[in-house]
């Protein structure tokens, strides 16, 4: 089974991780897609909750096909490590061949990644490109410059108007209703 893990913070998701999923089951063999939401973010980064942000995770991608939003880091429970993950994947699933999916920006912090080079042992980088972030050797930018940090900040500053073009209807709505990204 071909199965291609997209991780991130998802706070919140946004278009470019929708479109990213998008490119993955329309070009290549995927059997599925998995979508795991960090659990706690290895360098410290404050997150909203992950119920949050996994509830977000479901409404911007769990209506693809082959997709399924997991709860794996949750349940490993700590800070989130990606070699951490692909290897309890691994040990829980011997038959899958695993691709990680990453954005070219990615490889600007490959040396801050814990067991890069095992990670991609086990599961080689598809690297999809993104607009603004040009690194030697990247792919061609396929994926927008989206960033989850400044849809936050728009909202946080009243300008919902500026991102409702960035970020799918159903996880705006959720935004909305949990009040996320409002100074408190």
């Amino acid at each position: 089974m071909n199965v291609f893990i997209f991780g991130g913070s998802f706070d919140p998701p946004h278009v470019a991780h929708v479109l990213a999923i998008t490119y993955v089951i329309a070009t290549l063999d995927a059997d599925e897609v998995l979508v795991v939401p960090c659990y706690r973010h290895p360098l410290g980064k404050e997150l909203s909750s992950f119920e949050h942000r996994f509830a977000m995770c479901e409404h911007a991608m769990a209506w693809l096909p082959r997709t399924v939003v997991s709860r794996v880091e949750e349940g490993l429970g700590g800070e989130s490590r990606t070699l951490r993950t692909i290897e309890h994947l691994r040990e829980r699933n011997p038959d899958w061949r695993m691709r990680l999916v990453v954005g070219a920006d990615i490889l600007l912090e490959g040396r801050r990644w814990h067991g890069l080079d095992r990670v991609v042992e086990l599961a080689p980088l598809l690297v999809l490109g993104r607009i603004g972030f040009d690194t030697a050797g990247s792919p061609p930018p396929i994926l927008p410059d989206v960033s989850s940090s400044a849809i936050r900040d728009a909202i946080r500053g009243g300008r919902v108007a500026d991102v409702q073009a960035l970020v799918p209807r159903s996880v705006l709505s959720y935004i909305d209703v949990h009040r996320l990204y409002r100074e408190p």
